[in-house]
């Protein structure tokens, strides 16, 4: 039975009920950026944090765009939390060309682990850990393959700050 076979008395029931069982599942959101639950702006708050340095070339990348999503105006706000982030990255060469003997195609794997506290405070306001892939095609030419090997990197870098902006945005909302 599809809904245009239901009498019309059934469907109008059907379909109030649907737009209620919606409406009841939607009525304690909130926008993710409008004011946090303290009433003041979420924006504010993210730029607010201070990313501590990062290290590994792939941790210059993540800290550097963090610091353009956080605070993406270039003003200088006195930091009420501090971003500490431990990356770990690792390459993995699923397909080896037999005839040649050599990789066809690698992926870059990077987990960051994520700690955001208050100064002087150890206790974390959140923290988590985010991972991304990338993969990438390898040739023959060495230098190629370091230069794709590195987009990639910049890549992940580029993603996992994106994904532990929204997580740190989700955790400030509700505080």
């Amino acid at each position: 039975m599809s809904l245009p076979d239901l009498k019309p008395i059934a469907r109008r029931a059907f379909l109030g009920l649907a737009f209620a069982g919606g409406a009841t599942a939607l009525a304690g959101c909130q926008p993710l950026y409008g004011p946090t639950a303290t009433g003041l702006s979420l924006e504010s708050e993210l730029q607010a944090i201070a990313v501590n340095p990062i290290q590994g070339r792939v941790g210059h990348f993540i800290e550097s765009e963090l610091t353009f999503l956080l605070n993406g105006t270039g003003a200088k706000i006195s930091p009420k939390y501090r971003l500490t982030i431990l990356v770990k990255e690792r390459s993995q060469s699923p397909l080896v060309d037999t005839v040649a003997g050599r990789n066809t195609s690698a992926t870059i794997l990077v987990d960051a682990y994520y700690h955001l506290t208050r100064p002087g405070q150890d206790e974390p306001v959140t923290k988590g850990m985010v991972f991304v892939t990338q993969s990438y095609d390898r040739t023959s030419q060495r230098l190629s393959n370091l230069q794709a090997a590195r987009d990639a990197e910049a890549r992940d870098a580029k993603e996992l700050a994106r994904q532990i902006k929204d997580r740190l945005a989700l955790a400030l909302a509700g505080r």
